[in-house]
């Protein structure tokens, strides 16, 4: 058989009639050529790979591999309560723009609402000489005056912190009250808001929930072992990772709790290896570690209670991300920290 390229032309010729054809180019046919030889092969080596072996087939029994044993975990965490504080940047950035809509975007037309030489219109100029500016919250500021031009505060004035704010309305709402007021020896006092600092942040109670309202809280419990973690415990058979997690809160932290479980997917995962390998004495195999997978979770009302724990635990707490990794060991934090919300 000829080596060269008219030897190919002539196999191809004689392979697949179809392609010899003065509209195809000898690149083409011999690519064609190519493949039927290929595809030739590939069937010569199914054929053989499918025929019976003479050779004798042994079977051996398939080995048992070690496992971990699949725990079902909860991160239960409560929701920040109210916004976090400001910086004392976004603080006078935002007192400047008060006094900016003060100027530009509300310009109050005391005409239109008071009539001349009343009392109401009497009581607007009173108030008028000792704020200097419709708000009440935007400090000692002559909107309309020459001086109007200079609205910015210093970083750190007290102006523009929001407890001075609140003192200057409530004073404000409290003159107007007892001004009006028939019995002048009565003084009206306003209700100032709740404060921010609760009385379990000064008293350092951790089991409390009315604590770090600007911060999520994690519950953490305690084992017998004295091991802080999160509720976990193995998933049982029939069991999917959902019904686990909230079996394991239930039998953990009682029923006196409204939770909420978070979706049907795990947030994250620790892997526990033990130092020595554990004999599983059922199935016979040997059990390396532990992987716990976590499902997230929500507390909307009531409190952990282990008074009837079926985990033998003896504590717990609820802690923002920074208490919970001085409660934990190094490895277990660093397979949880991703999980954890950064207030």
């Amino acid at each position: 058989m000829s080596a060269g390229p008219n030897g190919a032309r002539r196999i191809a010729s004689l392979l697949r009639p179809s392609i010899n054809d003065s509209r195809v180019c000898r690149s083409c046919q011999e690519t064609l050529v190519r493949r039927n030889y290929a595809t030739g092969t590939a069937s010569a080596e199914s054929e053989s790979a499918t025929e019976p072996s003479d050779s004798p087939s042994t079977s051996t029994a398939p080995s048992t591999n070690p496992r971990h044993i699949i725990q079902a975990g909860v991160l239960l965490s409560r929701p920040p309560q109210i916004t976090r504080d400001l910086t004392p940047f976004e603080k006078s950035f935002f007192f400047y723009q008060k006094r900016l809509n003060e100027r530009l975007t509300l310009p109050f037309m005391k005409y239109f609402y008071f009539n001349q030489k009343t009392p109401a219109a009497d009581d607007w100029r009173r108030q008028i000489r000792e704020r200097q500016a419709p708000a009440r919250d935007v400090g000692s500021y002559g909107a309309y005056s020459k001086d109007a031009w200079n609205d910015e505060l210093l970083v750190g004035a007290k102006e523009s912190e929001p407890e001075d704010m609140v003192e200057s309305i409530v004073k404000d709402a409290e003159t107007t009250a007892n001004a009006t007021s028939q019995d002048s020896t009565k003084q009206e006092e306003i209700p100032r808001p709740a404060p921010r600092v609760t009385e379990a942040d000064k008293a350092g109670d951790q089991k409390s929930l009315n604590r770090s309202l600007q911060r999520s809280l994690y519950l953490l419990v305690q084992t017998n072992e004295g091991k802080w973690k999160l509720p976990s415990s193995a998933v049982q058979e029939g069991e999917n990772l959902r019904g686990a997690a909230e079996r394991t809160l239930e039998q953990t932290a009682g029923v006196n709790m409204n939770t909420w479980m978070v979706g049907y997917h795990p947030v994250g995962h620790h892997i526990y290896t033990f130092r020595e390998p554990r004999v599983d004495q059922v199935a016979g195999t040997a059990i390396l570690g532990e992987k716990t997978f976590f499902m997230k979770g929500r507390i909307m009302a009531g409190q952990a209670d282990l008074l009837k724990n079926e985990q033998n635990l003896k504590d717990f707490k609820w802690v923002s991300k920074e208490e919970l990794a001085q409660h934990v060991l190094p490895g277990y934090f660093s397979n949880i920290k991703n999980m954890l919300s950064d207030r």
